[in-house]
C-alpha cells in the first residue's frame, strides 16, 4: 500500500526556493558586513611616555699589573773554615824581629832623588790655547789692528786680478813675548797668505801670557781682512 503525503507537508517542492532564499540572505548579509563602517571614539590624551632611567654603566679602570723581575739568587755562604792547632805544635811561619836600633856603624843605602828633567822640557815646549791671563799687544787689541794696517803692503797681483778676503794666521807667543811658530790656519791667495804671514813675524814683543802665574807659550790667532777700494 503506498503512502500519501499532504503537498503542503512535502518539502522537496519548495526545496529550490529555499535555496535561493538562503544564497540571497547570505550574500546580502556580506555586503552590510563590507559596507558598515565604525567612527573612531575620540581619545582623550595623545598618550604618556614613559621615560626610562637608565643607569651609567661605570667601567673599572684596570691597570696592567707589573712584572717584577725575580729577585737575584742569595749569594753563596761563605763557610769559615778555622784550624785549631794545637798548643804543642810548633808554627814554622814565625816572625823574626831583629834588633832596628842603629849605631856608628851602621850603613843605610838611601835611594838617590832623581829630578824631573824631562817634565820641566815637556812644560816649557807645550803650548797653551786658553790661560788664566792671556798674551796682549802692548796696547791693546786697537794697537794691534792698527799696526797691523800700517804694516800691510796688499800685493800687486792681488790688487790686479780682484782678490780680497780674510787670512788667518796662527803663531805663538813665547815666554818672553816673543812671536814664533807663525802659519796660515786659513788662507785665500798664496800672495795675499805669504804678506799676511810677513807681517806677523814682524809683530813686536808681547805680554806674555800666564797661567797660575808663571809664563807659558800660548798659541794665538789674528785675522788679516784684505779689501780693495
Amino acid at each position: 500500500m503506498d503512502l500519501k503525503k499532504s503537498p503542503k507537508a512535502d518539502l522537496e517542492s519548495k526545496r529550490n526556493i529555499l535555496l535561493m532564499v538562503g544564497l540571497v540572505m547570505a550574500l546580502g548579509i556580506t555586503l552590510l558586513a563590507f559596507e558598515w563602517t565604525t567612527k573612531p571614539s575620540k581619545a582623550d590624551s595623545l598618550g604618556s611616555i614613559q621615560s626610562q632611567e637608565v643607569e651609567e654603566e661605570i667601567i673599572p679602570i684596570t691597570r696592567e699589573q707589573e712584572v717584577k723581575p725575580p729577585p737575584p739568587p742569595p749569594p753563596p755562604k761563605v763557610v769559615e773554615v778555622l784550624n785549631i792547632v794545637e798548643d804543642d805544635v810548633e808554627i814554622e811561619d814565625e816572625l823574626e824581629i831583629e834588633d832596628s836600633e842603629a849605631d856608628d856603624e851602621t850603613i843605610i843605602d838611601v835611594a838617590p832623588v832623581i829630578q824631573a828633567e824631562e817634565e820641566e822640557e815637556e812644560d816649557e815646549a807645550q803650548v797653551f790655547f786658553i790661560v788664566e791671563d792671556m798674551p796682549e799687544f802692548p796696547g791693546g787689541e786697537l794697537a794691534l789692528r792698527k799696526y797691523i794696517a800700517n804694516a800691510i803692503k796688499y800685493p800687486v797681483i792681488a790688487q790686479e786680478n780682484g782678490i780680497q778676503g780674510k787670512v788667518y794666521v796662527t803663531f805663538v807667543v813665547d815666554k818672553d813675548g816673543s812671536i814664533s811658530d807663525g802659519r796660515i790656519a786659513r788662507g785665500v791667495d798664496p800672495s795675499l797668505d805669504k804678506e799676511a804671514l810677513r807681517v806677523v813675524n814682524l809683530l813686536p814683543k808681547w805680554k806674555a801670557g800666564k797661567q797660575r802665574g808663571k809664563p807659558v807659550r800660548v798659541s794665538y790667532t789674528v785675522p788679516i781682512n784684505f779689501v780693495l777700494q
